[in-house]
Order: C-alpha cells, then structure tokens, then sequence
C-alpha cells in the first residue's frame, strides 16, 4: 500500500488533476494505487513481473514512455539506482504540466534527491511515514534536462543503461561463466536473464548454434540487448523468466539468475531459474549457470537434473553444470 501517496492526495497537498492522464513511473507489484482514477492512469514499468500484474489488474501499462503525450500529473516511485531514479524525476517533469510527486524509502535514496531538488524546484512539504518520504512540485518550476541519463558505452563497445544489471563494466560472475563454456553447446540455446546481452554475445561466437533465445524481464537492459546483437539466430523475448515457455525443447540452457530483488538475498529466484531450465531442456540437454559462491543451488539442482558438477569458480562465483534433466510434466 501507498502510505505516503494516500496522505499526500488526503490531505489536498497534492492536488490530483480532474481531467488528463496521470503517468505513474516504477511502481512495485502490490502497491495501492487506488487513490488516483484508473481509468486515467499509465503505469510506466519496465520489469516484466510487474507490468503484468498491473495489467492483470486493468491498469493501461507501457514498458517506457509514449513518444509526445503530455500527462496532467505524474508520480514517481524511486528505484534503488541513483542515476535511473533522476531520469525518471526528469522524464517524468519534462511530460508534465501538472504536480510530480516522488515517493521513495530512504534505503532507495530519497534524502538525497529531496536534498538534490531543493535548489532546483520549488517543493512541498515532505511526508515522512514508514521509513520513507513523499514530496511534490509543479513540473513547471523545474529544468532537470540534465538529469536525463542515456545509454552508454561500456568495455567490449556494449551499449548499457542506468539501472540495468552490470550498467558500468561486464559482469565479473558473467566472465567466468563465459569462459567456463564449452566450444559446443548445442543447436538451439537460451540464455535465461540475459540482460544486455554479454552472455549471448559470448555464446553466438560458436557456429554450431543455430537458434538462440534472449529471454530478460528487464525492458531496458533488452533494448540494450537488441543494440548489442545483431544476428539473425537471436530472438528477443520481454518476459519474466521463471514462466517464459520455449517454442520447443531445447538443447542447452545459459544463466547468470538474479539472486535479489531488494538488498536481501532471495535464493528462491534463482531456483525458480533452474526449475525453469530443467522445464524447457531436451532429455540430453544441459544447464550453465554461475552464482555467487554462498548461494544454496545445489540442492535444487540435484532434483531437477541428474548429473550436476560444479565446473569452475573462484572465492566468490561458481561455475555449476547440470545435465540430464529430469522428468516432470511441462
């Protein structure tokens, strides 16, 4: 629920616009929207997992924002990132002709940004509630062009963005896993999370592979992905992960699994990954995936495949390869 968004519209300070679309930037999953009109609600949220459920729910939702359509008011849930979470302060005042209020916990940040902003609009009042705060400001009192981060060029020539996992330099964890693969991997390959696609590139270097499958939850870090791959064997695939279906049994699957979601470790998403891998293999097909090195996989492993050994690793990552999948119904 949106504590700070529901005092701010209850007590009249931020006034919600009886007419005009109302863009709300980076919503999480379960948060209670039901203080602003729906039906004149775009949620703009890239994450798959969440653009479905607010989908589900009837919102209309866009992976980022329409080209030239202005908004009477906008909201911006802060992300963790500090560079992703000022673009979107400013993305979202330079479509606005309204208030823009942002909204963010103080582990995601928003001192600095209210602090940041103090000089460079004219504010509100912060709410401060449940280890958090909410403020607002009239688009029109602020330039934050400069705020606007693009893509970028990292090592290697890859294009990232902020926000994206591994924005500023190439996976440490990733390396090892490319350099752990074998020559020959198979006809038809998925690389599950595959980001801006490092992996994919590293694993379009064999000739044998004649389809691969780039499957990433993150809309950003695919359109990064599409920059970086240009190869008729790719297909880009916008979707979560853990319930993404192959056309077809495949030969070998790829993986660097997101491990957390907020600053906590959640090993739950990557054994949803490896449940996932086990579901889409051939019967003689294999799992490449690296994790880092105190994360509980083996397990999880050992019931979905029946060979698994780790392969390479340092003191922080493991390499681990499992082949063999077992049986389950798809």
């Amino acid at each position: 629920m949106s504590i700070r968004l529901s005092l701010a519209v209850e007590t009249g300070g931020f006034s919600v616009p009886e007419i005009g679309r109302i863009a709300v930037f980076n919503p999480a999953s379960g948060l209670d929207l039901s203080d602003l009109p729906k039906e004149r609600v775009l949620i703009v949220q890239p994450f798959a997992p969440d653009h479905e459920i607010f989908a589900a729910a009837g919102y209309t939702c866009s992976p980022d924002l329409p080209g030239d359509e202005r908004f009477a008011a906008a909201v911006v849930f802060l992300p963790r990132a500090k560079a992703l979470a000022r673009s979107l302060i400013a993305d979202a005042t330079a479509v606005c002709d309204g208030p823009v209020l942002i909204d963010g916990n103080k582990t995601d940040g928003i001192d600095s940004i209210l602090k940041a902003l103090k000089s460079r609009a004219t504010l509100s009042s912060a709410i401060s509630k449940a280890h958090g705060k909410a403020f607002w400001f009239e688009a029109a009192s602020a330039d934050l062009a400069d705020w606007r981060a693009g893509p970028q060029q990292i090592t290697g020539g890859f294009t990232t963005a902020p926000g994206v996992f591994s924005a500023d330099d190439i996976d440490p964890a990733s390396a090892l896993l490319a350099a752990a693969l074998p020559e020959k991997l198979g006809r038809n390959v998925v690389d599950l999370g595959g980001g801006w696609g490092y992996l994919s590139a590293e694993i379009l270097k064999r000739e044998n592979v004649q389809s691969l499958h780039l499957v990433e939850a993150d809309h950003i870090a695919l359109s990064c992905a599409r920059q970086n791959i240009s190869d008729d064997r790719v297909q880009f695939h916008w979707a979560d992960a853990r319930g993404w279906k192959a056309p077809d049994r495949v030969d070998c699957v790829v993986s660097n699994p997101p491990f957390h979601t907020g600053r906590a470790a959640e090993p739950s998403l990557g054994q949803a990954f490896i449940t996932a891998a086990s579901g889409m293999l051939a019967p003689a097909g294999s799992l490449w995936l690296v994790a880092n090195r105190h994360l509980p996989y083996e397990t999880t492993l050992a019931e979905q495949f029946a060979v698994v050994e780790e392969v390479a690793g340092d003191n922080r990552f493991k390499v681990l390869h499992a082949s063999r999948p077992r049986r389950h119904r798809r």
